[in-house]
């Protein structure tokens, strides 16, 4: 399994522009209520480019939230490091790092204009600036025209432009995205996606996705990383080679189906490991 970690390490030396790293890292959680403790991650290497788009597709259950939570500073690895533009991160979001997880992160109580604008003022950003940013946001995801609406009155995808629009005001410049669109119906997924492309080539900023999708991960991606079942090691890193002013049309290609074909082969076998591991623990 060395040689397969290999696969997701580049040597410093010939890969100046590293803009975050995770080095041996490993992640177990204690054993709780009589249980034993579950080892969910590593040991995993992995050097993030500047200003790529890379996404982590594994089974369920293989540790991709865990690793997105310990690059995030949300968790601290059992084992190993991380760093952030050369500086270790130790348990908390560095600055420069934005967070958009899954679930509806809005406040039900403000406006999408509030909502935008919350993480700026509580920062203590002067007003003239937080009006600048947040009017770049809102218009740039498509939102001026519901400023004042609240999120009851938004679509699902809209509420998740609200969440990314909110990060984007604090000008990440490493974009960590768990599951964004996991509830959206396919065709909203495909158009969020080129939403994102087209955010991430504006701000050149790093993206790291998590995502069950693999059209989506082929769609958004620079390269791609295939998790085994738990605990969680790269097993593949597949470089798409797609432009980088790519969109959604990127699926009409033929080749675009060879790239998914590849990441299923690996994917498949994982997956029936992680059913194997879940039955195996219900059964105990």
């Amino acid at each position: 399994m060395a040689s397969v970690q290999r696969l997701a390490a580049v040597d410093a030396a010939s890969a100046p522009n590293i803009h975050a790293r995770l080095d041996g890292v490993t992640r177990v959680y204690p054993p709780r209520a009589g249980h034993a403790e579950v080892h969910a991650l590593g040991p995993l290497s992995l050097d993030l480019r500047a200003g790529e788009f890379f996404s982590v597709v594994g089974p369920s259950g293989c540790g991709k939230s865990t690793l997105l939570d310990v690059l995030a500073g949300l968790a601290v690895p059992s084992a190993g490091t991380v760093e952030f533009e050369g500086k270790r991160v130790l348990g908390e979001v560095p600055d420069g790092v934005g967070v958009v997880f899954q679930e509806d992160a809005s406040f039900p109580w403000l406006t999408v204009d509030d909502n935008v604008a919350f993480g700026l003022r509580r920062s203590g950003v002067d007003a003239a600036e937080i009006k600048r940013r947040v009017d770049f946001a809102i218009g740039f995801m498509g939102l001026r025209d519901f400023r004042r609406a609240y999120p009851s009155q938004l679509s699902g995808g809209m509420r998740q432009r609200v969440c990314i629009a909110r990060t984007l005001v604090l000008q990440p410049r490493l974009i960590l995205l768990d599951e964004p669109f996991g509830a959206l119906d396919q065709q909203t997924r495909l158009l969020m996606g080129d939403e994102l492309l087209r955010l991430w080539r504006e701000t050149s900023a790093t993206v790291l996705l998590i995502t069950h999708a693999l059209d989506e991960a082929n769609l958004l991606s620079d390269r791609i990383g295939v998790m085994s079942a738990r605990p969680g090691v790269f097993i593949d890193i597949v470089e798409t080679g797609w432009p980088r002013d790519r969109d959604s049309r990127l699926a009409e290609r033929p080749d675009f189906g060879a790239v998914t074909s590849r990441l299923w082969s690996f994917l498949r076998g994982e997956s029936l490991r992680a059913l194997g591991q879940g039955t195996a623990a219900a059964a105990r």
